[in-house]
């Protein structure tokens, strides 16, 4: 009834006093501006990333015309950002590792194996730098991540697989299956650039998480197989004691395949790094 006070019009709750009868069914009953003020705050939200996106958009499309329309001699070269030389850093270690363990095959001193599993760990360096270059200088590229991924791969990829090689992982089927390692971390950084933009990121607009291991973690196999040659655990032209596990020996009973037990370490890795419920969070 008009001007009546709720304290009148609210049934009593049993046990209770009127005041708390009172309060009770102000609690359960939330104004309908409340939510309506939420709903608002909400769309806001969603409107102003929204615009945020599409400005990133509309930016990067700018930057790609301009780079793409670029005529001049040594375009590519002028068109790097500090960042970008960083990171060929990390290819450039990754291609020394190579090259080592080619002197390492041609004549069997162990200072070029052990240059060839070091540079991927110098390679890390400059992969970890690149990133801390770029929000210093506030810049970005256009060749940043194509860039990032194809020097990870020969660093962190390649470079592992073919030290394997040299100490040891020579049969066929150890070809194939250190084959198939680079071809997981090639598939595993290519999947990491078309949906990068969908994970989850923290306030400082980093990832919060991997999905899959990611390649740089091929520097454990590295320091593993390091230890292997500290220990003189490596096959070769009449050096070592062999490569821990040695040949599977019911693979070679059954099937007549030689394959080294260590191989297949390689290949549990690879299947890490392309799991997609593997998350493995990013400090």
């Amino acid at each position: 009834m008009p001007g009546t006070s709720p304290d009148l019009t609210t049934p009593p709750i049993p046990g209770a006093s009127p005041q708390a009868s009172a309060k009770t069914t102000t609690a359960t009953g939330p104004p309908a501006g409340a939510a309506k003020a939420l709903a608002a705050r909400r769309e806001s939200t969603s409107t102003s990333s929204a615009k945020e996106m599409a400005k990133e958009k509309a930016a990067d499309s700018k930057a790609l015309k301009e780079f793409v329309q670029d005529d001049r001699h040594f375009s590519l070269v002028r068109n790097f950002r500090l960042a970008d030389i960083v990171t060929l850093g990390n290819g450039f270690c990754g291609a020394l590792s190579l090259f080592s363990s080619a002197r390492y095959l041609l004549t069997s001193d162990q200072t070029h194996l052990w240059y060839a599993l070091g540079y991927p760990l110098a390679g890390m360096f400059f992969d970890a730098l690149d990133g801390k270059v770029a929000r210093w200088r506030n810049e970005s590229s256009m060749l940043g991540q194509e860039l990032d991924s194809l020097a990870d791969s020969i660093s962190f990829g390649v470079a592992p697989a073919m030290a394997a090689f040299c100490i040891g992982m020579r049969t066929t089927a150890d070809t194939i299956l250190l084959t198939t390692f680079i071809c997981a971390g090639i598939a595993r950084l290519a999947r990491f650039n078309a949906t990068v933009a969908l994970v989850p990121k923290d306030n400082a607009g980093k990832s919060k998480y991997f999905e899959g291991l990611p390649i740089p973690s091929s520097l454990l196999l590295c320091a593993i197989m390091a230890e292997c040659v500290r220990r003189g655990e490596i096959e070769g032209t009449g050096l070592g004691k062999g490569l821990p596990g040695g040949l599977v020996g019911p693979i070679k009973d059954i099937f007549g395949i030689d394959v080294h037990a260590a191989s297949f370490v390689f290949l549990g890795w690879a299947t890490l790094m392309i799991s997609k419920t593997l998350r493995v969070p990013k400090f």
